[in-house]
């Protein structure tokens, strides 16, 4: 028996703890017809549910289950849409323009009218994707533009697309951008969310590893154990604790970093399978080591060499995959500290690299993702703006947009722990724990000289010169 157990241990695979503090909100705005009306499915306006995550009233994140009805649901929510959305809005348009000052000017009105702010305003004309700013000094417009279609609440809980499925950009979501990078702000803004365990919680991990190692070492250790041994290492982890900095963690946004970060680890466990094929997972190629304190920490950045400006810095384009998983190995003492190596191991290698090559096909089929690479584009957008002063050029400093009491975004609850979760299977006889990540988002690094790309074919400005603002109709803020 003596000699079974000691096959075992030496068999026992790996046993991944992710501690992931994981406060995403999982509320938002359903899609509503030009009078306020839901479109489609739910009806209740006020605390409609949108992402993949919910939150329960002491702040505690859980997966939100996709409804056993949702291809149904999608049927419906779609026909709905089709009747009810304007027919130019469900237009697929390769390029549509969204003036910034023209948009504030109309939720200025509505808001002092104390009208809702319909659901063509709350998505942004159907954006998809932040392709493009441009800034016009003769009319003194700032405009984003870029692919853009109709949309509706999908039966999995996104606002997308009617034709490519792809994630809806949305104005509290903008808003928030450019507040982060507002007019008066000079700050060099850094948007991150972190997922972490308590040192409190490390010092009892590492106790109970080494409980069961003395265990394993005296012959108690059994077939069917890994169950057990997963639940005592979750308890004594206890609930992670998430921050968010550089934007209120009450919004949509927030919601968006901290959904990414949980769902890109559940899938780094191999927990969550991926819409795509081709993201390595890394308990697929993990090769434990004896250093039982080894930590794996991953972390969504954005691709900072994916921006091109004009000759004189009145237009950008923002190209490329956009969004990058890195990684970095950590050690933690026995007091719970945690320290970066500067190392990552080839498993971790291999799950990153391949998460950051599969990105933007991953992006296409599940909205999450879409929504991380929009919310990373409008913060470079709203820095782009920012650090070229168009807000002064413009002579507009964000109206309402920039004022919480006039046009509320930070309105959802503030989720702050997760329970840690855990995977467990047979390799190589050793234990590791690949702990924590987050994202962080410095969108003024994109803007950096040695990270810019500079638009010497004048190919940028024709796109620009093409865009002809002199047919806008009073109060119209969005054209093709």
């Amino acid at each position: 028996m003596l000699e079974f157990n000691r096959l075992l241990l030496t068999k026992f695979a790996l046993v991944c703890v992710f501690a992931l503090s994981m406060a995403a909100v999982g509320v938002g705005q359903i899609v509503v017809d030009e009078d306020g009306n839901p479109i489609g499915g739910d009806t209740d306006v006020d605390d409609p549910i949108v992402g993949g995550v919910l939150i329960d009233s002491n702040g505690l994140l859980a997966r939100r289950a996709i409804p056993n009805n949702a291809r149904q649901l999608n049927a419906q929510r779609f026909n709905a849409a089709k009747v009810a959305l304007n027919q130019d809005l469900q237009k697929i348009s390769p390029l549509r323009k969204v003036s910034l000052n023209r948009l504030e000017a109309e939720v200025a009105q509505l808001v002092a009218a104390g009208k809702s702010v319909p659901a063509d305003f709350r998505y942004l004309a159907g954006l998809t994707k932040i392709s493009h700013v441009f800034f016009y000094p003769e009319s003194k417009d700032i405009v984003i533009a870029g692919p853009a279609e109709g949309f509706f609440f999908s039966g999995n809980n996104f606002v997308v697309g009617m034709n490519s499925g792809r994630a809806t950009l949305k104005l509290e979501d903008l808003i928030v951008a450019l507040r982060a990078f507002a007019p008066d702000s000079k700050q060099a803004s850094m948007i991150t969310c972190s997922i972490d365990p308590t040192q409190e919680g490390l010092v009892r991990f590492r106790g109970v590893v080494k409980e069961w190692q003395r265990r394993a070492s005296a012959g108690q250790f059994g077939p069917g154990i890994e169950n057990q041994v997963v639940q005592s290492y979750k308890d004594s982890l206890g609930l992670q604790t998430v921050k968010v900095a550089g934007i209120s963690p009450a919004t949509d946004f927030a919601r968006i970093l901290v959904e990414a970060d949980y769902r890109m680890k559940l899938i780094g466990l191999g927990l969550e399978r991926p819409a795509v094929p081709g993201i390595i997972s890394f308990v697929a190629k993990a090769n434990p080591t004896s250093r039982g304190n080894a930590l794996q920490r991953w972390f969504f950045q954005p691709d900072y060499d994916c921006v091109t400006i004009n000759d004189n810095d009145t237009a950008l384009e923002i190209a490329g995959e956009g969004v990058k998983l890195v990684g970095e190995g950590e050690t933690v003492s026995a007091q719970g500290q945690r320290k970066g190596t500067g190392k990552t191991s080839s498993a971790s290698r291999a799950f990153t690299n391949s998460f950051t090559t599969t990105y933007a096909k991953l992006a296409e089929q599940t909205p999450i993702w879409a929504e991380l690479r929009n919310v990373i584009d409008l913060s470079i957008a709203a820095a782009f703006i920012q650090k070229m002063d168009f807000y002064s050029k413009a002579n507009w400093s964000l109206g309402v947009l920039g004022d919480e009491s006039l046009y509320p975004v930070e309105k959802y609850p503030a989720a702050t722990h997760v329970a840690p979760i855990a995977n467990a299977y047979w390799k190589n006889g050793k234990f590791m724990s690949p702990i924590a990540g987050g994202v962080a988002i410095q969108a003024k690094i994109a803007l950096n000289s040695d990270h810019v790309t500079v638009d010497t074919d004048g190919k940028l400005n024709e796109i620009r010169d093409e865009i002809d603002l002199s047919g806008l109709k009073p109060g119209q803020w969005w054209w093709d």
